[in-house]
């Protein structure tokens, strides 16, 4: 498959495939008679996997370390362990973010009474301000 259609597929630009394959994250891809980028089915593995380790917040220094140790078959413990690692980070940042969503969803569903206590202080401020002036 060309470049074309793997940018498509895996929606990821063509700058990204070829700037991953540059630094070394996807392997070299095969060249077409004309010379155009030819995508294997393994080449579009590793597309898919890179992508997903990305989207999981991996650095790309860790998945170029994550892929050299991947294809010269070193330390399979090393590479489960930082996809563990990873794993926990992606759930603590799930959690910090439904806390988020939870505080959001309680000030919507609270915003006429938090509008209502601002204007009421309002009020009081300046009746307060009010009857200083008057004194």
């Amino acid at each position: 498959m060309n470049i074309n259609g793997v940018s498509k597929k895996f929606e990821v630009s063509k700058d990204t495939l070829r700037y991953w394959e540059r630094i070394g994250l996807l392997p070299h891809v095969g060249r077409n008679d004309s010379g155009y980028r030819d995508y294997s089915e393994m080449d579009m593995n590793w597309v898919f996997y890179i992508k997903v380790l990305r989207k999981a917040g991996m650095s790309i220094e860790l998945l170029i370390d994550f892929v050299e140790s991947y294809r010269s078959n070193n330390d399979a413990k090393s590479r489960k362990e930082l996809l563990i690692e990873q794993k926990q980070k992606l759930i603590d940042e799930i959690e910090a973010r439904k806390k988020t969503l939870n505080y959001l969803s309680f000030k919507i569903d609270h915003f006429e009474d938090h509008t209502l206590n601002y204007e009421n202080e309002k009020l009081a401020y300046e009746n307060q301000r009010d009857n200083k002036k008057e004194q």
